[in-house]
């Protein structure tokens, strides 16, 4: 035993001499967040085993951290001569390293979840679900077992990847997404009561009856017919009603109508409105004489009632920017409010808009 450890002595001396070079060598090949190389794995066993550093140490001249150190001495470390030596060896390390190695590669499971894949793929094209709503609709009433499917973000993968036959450019809200930073402009008119003043009950969607409205233009000519949308903000129902114009008189007349059908219960379900400071809305305060509280939000601060902006954007799949809404009548807008109001939500945990506005209008007109 003694002749061992003599011959490993004189061999890790050996290369001991020429640390310097190698901590030079070593520093210059790896990079931050790279896995350990073979080079340091010899220098952590002259350091460790022959001049008896701490793992600190190492770490430190290494530049590594002192987590990354202590698993490699770890899994490198063997015990000699019938256990009364523990030595780390750098051989060992890198040979377990390469093991582990092989069985890192990521694995698809598209063949094991064909059946799946081809179901996400018709709600998408034939219903115009999202990949997320197709998983969820699926989770929620065991259509597949769960060895049979893979996550929402593992489709969204699948769909880079070139798996799915869906493009990204096929997906409404991808390529949309905007990262870049936005300032609020000032001294913009304020219409009535601000955002600020909405109680807490209203902020956190625990109440029904609470209501954000916006309009949508097509083309920008005063005599163009626009569509009034409207979302309450439990529920995510979202009503889109076309009008004549753009102008504030024709949102009071739709509105009004609108919140007339609900007859003697319309206070239970319209308690408030929150609006922005457009001009088409210079009016909406006026509502307020039925009992209906009405907010605005900040001057170009759109976010503040981001859940009617969201349903805008749904409406642009079917009505693009610029495409004139004269093209299409008030049954076609309605029928594009339907098939939005009757898509699975995660945030409603795969339920519909309209299954839960009509189990509130159902609680209402029970009383």
């Amino acid at each position: 035993h003694r002749n061992d450890f003599v011959v490993e002595l004189s061999y890790h001396t050996k290369i001991r001499k020429e640390s310097s070079l190698w901590i030079h060598l070593i520093l210059h090949q790896h990079k931050k967040g790279h896995h350990l190389i073979r080079e340091e794995r010899y220098y952590i066993s002259i350091r460790l085993n022959i001049d008896h550093w701490s793992i600190y140490k190492i770490a430190k001249e290494l530049h590594r951290p002192y987590n990354t150190i202590n698993k490699e001495v770890q899994c490198g470390t063997v015990y000699l001569y019938n256990g009364k030596i523990k030595r780390y060896k750098p051989d060992i390390a890198e040979q377990k390293y390469k093991d582990k190695r092989v069985n890192s590669k990521r694995n698809y499971r598209c063949l094991e979840c064909v059946e799946f894949l081809n179901y996400v793929v018709e709600m998408f094209n034939k219903k115009g679900w999202s990949l997320d709503a197709s998983v969820g609709y699926a989770q929620k009433n065991n259509l597949f077992s769960t060895d049979e499917m893979v996550c929402t973000k593992t489709l969204y993968n699948y769909v880079d990847l070139g798996i799915l036959p869906i493009k990204n450019i096929d997906l409404p809200e991808k390529l949309k997404r905007n990262t870049k930073s936005s300032s609020t402009r000032k001294n913009r008119k304020i219409l009535g009561k601000s955002i600020e003043e909405r109680t807490e009950t209203v902020n956190l969607r625990e109440e029904f009856g609470h209501w954000e409205i916006d309009s949508v233009l097509g083309k920008k000519k005063d005599t163009e017919p626009a569509i009034m949308t409207i979302v309450e903000r439990k529920t995510r129902m979202s009503l889109w009603i076309k009008i004549k114009d753009h102008s504030s008189m024709a949102i009071d007349e739709a509105l009004q109508s609108l919140i007339n059908r609900f007859g003697t219960k319309k206070s239970e379900v319209f308690k408030s409105i929150t609006g922005d400071n457009g001009s088409e809305f210079a009016n909406l305060s006026n509502i307020e004489n039925n009992g209906i509280s009405v907010y605005f939000t900040h001057p170009y601060t759109s976010c503040e009632k981001g859940t009617n902006e969201c349903h805008n954007k749904m409406l642009r799949r079917f009505i693009p920017k610029g495409k004139s809404i004269d093209d299409y009548s008030a049954e076609d807008i309605l029928f594009f409010s339907d098939t939005i109001n009757g898509l699975p939500r995660k945030i409603l945990n795969y339920h519909t808009p309209e299954e839960l506005f009509d189990n509130q209008l159902d609680r209402i007109y029970a009383t």
